[in-house]
């Protein structure tokens, strides 16, 4: 696990004892919902929509059918909707896909 990402679950983890129980992040064409044990992520369609979330940077590349492309840390996985995939130490699972927008669940599997 990198440092950056071990220190995002430390902080994710910390910020759970003392009772916060989300936080709320917004990137250009994204926004994201996190808790402990993870971040579910929409991504606006048809815009550049990247986040940085969990220490990592995560960008919607592309969408087929059901298949959606991320790049995640810059490394590309594609997830089927409705299954998990993985990339950088972290679980991908593609909830939702619309024409409007996509919604990731990212977590550390911790």
């Amino acid at each position: 696990m990198s440092a950056r990402r071990l220190f995002a679950v430390i902080a994710l983890l910390f910020a759970a004892t003392l009772g916060v129980s989300a936080c709320t992040v917004t990137g250009a064409g994204a926004s994201s919902e996190c808790e402990v044990s993870g971040c579910t992520v929409t991504f606006d369609r048809g815009v550049d929509a990247k986040i940085s979330v969990l220490g990592v940077d995560v960008e919607l590349r592309g969408v087929q059918g059901d298949l959606v492309t991320l790049a995640v840390a810059g490394q590309e996985v594609t997830v089927p909707r409705g299954e998990t995939g993985s990339a950088q130490g972290l679980d991908l699972t593609v909830q939702e896909v619309t024409q409007d927008r996509v919604v990731v669940r990212l977590s550390t599997g911790l």
